[in-house]
């Protein structure tokens, strides 16, 4: 259906209306995707829901609890939907996020990274005596102490936080781990829940044989350790961890109890390139997250304009973002506002005006840049999603 035709069975509706109609709830059938001001963040609704079910029902029938980390959408009513499917809850890297979801009504929140200083203890533990199931993570005696503390008479649920050789946090697993359980549990105000493992070193091995072999590593010392409490009488009934490349491995690795994937719902450039257990391409999941962006120039026929650079796409990574839909162009960076469409052989037209979508390079931090998901089903915007938790990094 083209434009015309699509606005002509529907009713055209003003980008300007957008909020009005928001505020009203009803969106949908009213803008396609040729009416989105661009750059435009999109959801494929059909591949989002296709992904979602997938891993939910993974998870099922391994007996595996699904918490889904939220660091990637940042948007509650992802969490939600996840929740609806099955999932016990959602992950927040920090603690501004987890906030935000709890504010919108998200349950179940595990905030995966160290909560330290008096001013962050004070919202974990209000936060904490809010949303009872809310647990957080330590890899230091003092921070637990703290939180101790402040709990006063409440309860806090901790997670211990294990390095798996990513080298960034956790305390080492074995002994050490060991030790900052039994002061955990010696505190009265706290209560342990289990042992938080991210084998983030494994995530992104290339080759699935190699990643097998990467996270199997890692998560056994995960396992030793859980196993290590539970043999000095120290209750660990929870071992989370793995990622969208790990969770087919580390679901089949006994002890482990919780897979919390973030990237599935979105995919990405990055995670296509690791390989999958059926070949080099990783397509376990679709890709259901794209930029739209529009030509905006052609200064020859050899290359064209578009108006989304590095404000427009993430840019941690040694490559760049991939075309969708259209094959023989390949995109390079020309700036903050601009990206470099080089045209070997397009298979479709590449004029000012074209709208040119994109695969993001890495769809955690791209989200970050939006303030909004159009949702998509087909080319009719069924939904707008705030990104309520953008740019919570405290």
């Amino acid at each position: 259906m083209n434009r015309r035709t699509f606005l002509a069975a529907a009713g055209a509706c003003s980008l300007a209306d957008v909020d009005r109609l928001l505020a009203r709830g009803d969106l949908k059938g009213k803008l396609s995707r040729a009416d989105l001001p661009t750059p435009a963040l999109l959801l494929d609704l059909d591949a989002f829901e296709a992904n979602v079910a997938k891993m939910t029902r993974f998870a099922r029938e391994r007996n595996r609890a699904l918490r889904p980390h939220g660091k990637t959408h940042k948007c509650p009513e992802v969490a939600k939907r996840l929740i609806r499917a099955g999932a016990v809850g959602c992950c927040a890297a920090k603690l501004s996020e987890a906030e935000a979801f709890a504010k919108e009504g998200v349950t179940g929140l595990l905030v995966t990274t160290e909560v330290v200083g008096r001013h962050k203890i004070e919202r974990a533990v209000r936060l904490a005596s809010r949303h009872k199931d809310t647990i957080f993570c330590v890899d230091n005696a003092q921070n637990a102490r703290d939180l101790n503390e402040a709990a006063g008479a409440g309860r806090v649920k901790l997670n211990v936080a294990v390095d798996l050789h990513l080298g960034r946090t956790g305390v080492m697993p074995g002994e050490p781990a060991l030790e900052l359980a039994r002061q955990i549990v010696s505190l009265p105000n706290l209560k342990l829940a289990g042992i938080q493992a991210y084998a983030g070193s494994a995530s992104h091995t290339t080759g699935f044989e190699q990643r097998t072999r990467a996270s199997r590593e890692a998560m056994g010392k995960a396992v030793e350790t859980r196993r290590l409490f539970e043999a000095k009488g120290i209750a660990c009934p929870l071992l989370t961890g793995a990622s969208t490349g790990t969770y087919n491995i580390d679901s089949e690795i006994d002890g482990v109890t919780e897979l919390q994937p973030g990237s599935f719902i979105f995919m990405d450039v990055d995670y296509n390139k690791i390989g999958g257990a059926a070949g080099p391409v990783y397509n376990d999941f679709d890709n259901a997250l794209t930029v739209l962006t529009t030509v905006v120039s052609k200064p020859s026929s050899r290359f064209a304009i578009v108006d989304g650079g590095f404000k427009a796409f993430a840019t941690d990574r040694t490559f760049g973002p991939a075309p969708k839909n259209i094959e023989g162009i390949s995109y390079r960076w020309a700036g903050d506002e601009h990206g470099r469409v080089d045209l070997a052989s397009p298979s479709a037209p590449v004029e000012v005006g074209a709208r040119i979508e994109f695969i993001v390079p890495h769809c955690d931090p791209t989200v970050n840049l939006y303030d909004r998901i159009y949702c998509l089903r087909g080319d009719a915007v069924e939904a707008i999603w705030p990104i309520s938790a953008r740019g919570m990094s405290q």
